[in-house]
């Protein structure tokens, strides 16, 4: 059976995934969440011309000509503008963040002036050409749309939608992912394997992965080398838009995983990839719920699901960024020829004093190795039957952001 290649098999994936539908979520729990509509300002920000410093808000041709002496009339400290005239030769004590006093179009620092009494301050340098004023509406006004739909929001964009008197979002729900590990061998942190077992990772990474990128994970448990067990584990699973398995898809003798979920009614869209790691990923339906059974391996799992499933999980919320994320580097290292599948190659970067991004892939990539993964900061691509490489060249690196 031919291997389908990497862009075709995420198309097919994509090709077969649409927006789930939206809900109202209260702004402190829209941390990466996606909105569904653009974000428009609600007031405008400064609602009023505010001083950018402590001082004495004036009259510029009052102070033209330094030093000079003028009344103080009143404060305006945060909060609590004042509202009366500025006439001739009369100043406002003024703080940071306050209203402005109509009739005033400078403020004078406080480090250039001397109280002289109570009622009364000397303006001691003249200005530096700066008003210290923040002009109504210098951030955004009210009605400018300022976040586009389909992003995920961060904390910068919690705390700009706050300022724009935003108190809830319409995002798209959060995708239920439900994991199910397989394998007689595999035992739970914490508890003593025996000398023919080893303990499950993938599980606990690819939950933390999906909650990352926004999704609900749902932790089936792990499933053992049987077709009784197996079944009884997904016919547990409630309500989920992605069940992803791990392992158990290959062919051995006790990957049965495919045939299990046959029995519940699973229809296979592909199977087998050109792609390393990864090989044996396989993906269909069961019911409305989309199945991708990831390979077994721990470096194969999280390299499968930052390819397919990420972007598979930002179509569901209605991402922008389903694409990947690419950067160019220059190789550290030179690399033999490829052969028909597509490397994902775990890789260092590193800036050099000119500017140049150096990706030097680790020499050893067996993907059972999660501390290379760990130490990583990207995959470095290689197209199938690519040839052999010289250090230098120029090379495509999938960001690692998980």
């Amino acid at each position: 059976m031919p291997l389908m290649p990497v862009e075709d098999a995420l198309s097919r994936i994509l090709g077969t995934v649409s927006a789930l539908e939206t809900e109202d979520v209260p702004l402190a729990g829209m941390l990466g969440r996606v909105n569904a509509e653009p974000l428009t300002a609600r007031i405008t920000q400064p609602p009023f011309n505010a001083s950018s410093m402590d001082g004495y808000a004036v009259r510029s041709q009052d102070v033209a000509v330094t030093p000079v002496e003028l009344s103080v009339i009143g404060s305006a400290p945060a909060g609590r503008g004042f509202h009366g005239a500025v006439g001739r030769n009369q100043a406002v004590r003024i703080f940071t963040g306050a209203p402005v006093p109509e009739d005033c179009d400078l403020v004078v620092i406080q480090e250039n002036t001397e109280a002289v009494g109570d009622k009364r301050v000397r303006i001691t340098q003249p200005g530096d050409g700066r008003t210290n004023i923040r002009p109504s509406g210098l951030d955004f006004r009210i009605g400018e749309s300022l976040i586009e739909a389909g992003s995920r929001i961060a904390p910068r964009e919690i705390a700009l939608s706050a300022a724009m008197n935003i108190a809830a979002v319409r995002a798209y729900r959060r995708p239920r992912v439900a994991i199910l590990a397989t394998g007689d061998e595999l035992v739970l942190p914490g508890d003593t394997p025996r000398p023919d077992q080893i303990i499950s990772s993938n599980n606990f990474g690819l939950s933390a992965f999906v909650e990352r990128l926004g999704g609900e994970p749902i932790d089936l448990g792990i499933a053992r080398d049987t077709v009784e067990s197996l079944t009884q584990c997904v016919s547990s699973m409630h309500k989920a838009d992605v069940l992803v398995t791990i392992g158990g898809a290959s062919v051995g003798d006790h990957d049965l995983v495919q045939s299990a979920l046959s029995e519940l009614g699973l229809e296979v869209d592909f199977w087998r990839i050109a792609m390393r790691p990864g090989k044996p990923l396989m993906f269909g339906s069961l019911g409305t719920t989309k199945v991708l059974g990831l390979p077994g391996n721990p470096v194969s799992a999280l390299v499968c699901a930052r390819v397919f499933l990420q972007p598979m999980l930002a179509r569901m919320q209605g991402s922008n960024l389903t694409d990947p994320v690419m950067t160019s580097a220059v190789l550290g290292r030179p690399l033999e020829a490829n052969d028909r599948r597509q490397d994902y190659l775990r890789t260092t970067l590193k800036k050099t004093a000119d500017g140049k991004i150096v990706a030097t892939p680790f020499e050893r990539q067996d993907s059972s190795m999660l501390r290379i993964l760990a130490h990583a900061h990207g995959l470095l691509v290689r197209k199938p039957f690519a040839p052999a490489a010289p250090a230098g060249e120029t090379v495509s690196v999938l960001e690692l952001d998980f």
